[in-house]
């Protein structure tokens, strides 16, 4: 019996022999945490990603291959849902902004397990409110949850390393089931 390459393979190896399942996290257990601002929870998260963006160069008398350049990595923008309730503190973020006095926040996106403990975690920097959206209002609805969305600018995202050992620690122990 060979032993297959890579971590994950071996993890799987290791988890499956103690009986332990790796199931994944579910992306509707979440917080949001910004610096300062008392927001309420929020029911969607969009833009956690980054790209690194690359630039072919051509080398003379090199024709098997297109050498690629890494260049600077790119955010998009970071969009934050929530059910509007009487806290106006987003809004208030916003419109200081339009306003011209800048506030800049940083905060911190954690992933869940099913226990409600963060798994992960993602911090953003830096961020400044450049968008603000109310709700729709649509009176054949008369269920539907007035929802508010700001959209940040930020200066990048990172995941400390406080964040990657409980990830991994939390799978490698009797708890991470």
């Amino acid at each position: 019996m060979s032993i297959p390459a890579g971590t994950n393979a071996a993890f799987a190896l290791v988890t499956g022999a103690q009986g332990k399942r790796l199931d994944p996290y579910l992306g509707c257990n979440f917080l949001v945490e910004l610096e300062g601002l008392l927001t309420g929870g929020f029911s969607q998260v969009q833009g956690l990603e980054s790209t690194i963006e690359v630039e072919d160069f051509v080398e003379g008398g090199v024709s098997g291959y297109v050498h690629k350049v890494l260049k600077q990595t790119t955010y998009p923008n970071l969009v934050l849902s929530h059910g509007l309730t009487g806290l106006d503190m987003l809004w208030n973020w916003y419109d200081q902004t339009r306003r011209g006095v800048i506030w800049r926040r940083s905060g911190t996106i954690m992933l869940l397990d099913a226990q409600r403990l963060p798994v992960m975690w993602w911090d953003f920097k830096d961020a400044l409110p450049v968008k603000w959206s109310g709700p729709a209002f649509d009176a054949s609805q008369d269920t539907q949850v007035a929802i508010e969305r700001l959209e940040l600018v930020h200066r990048g995202l990172s995941r400390s390393l406080l964040s990657t050992v409980v990830s991994g620690g939390r799978v490698a122990s009797p708890l991470g089931k």
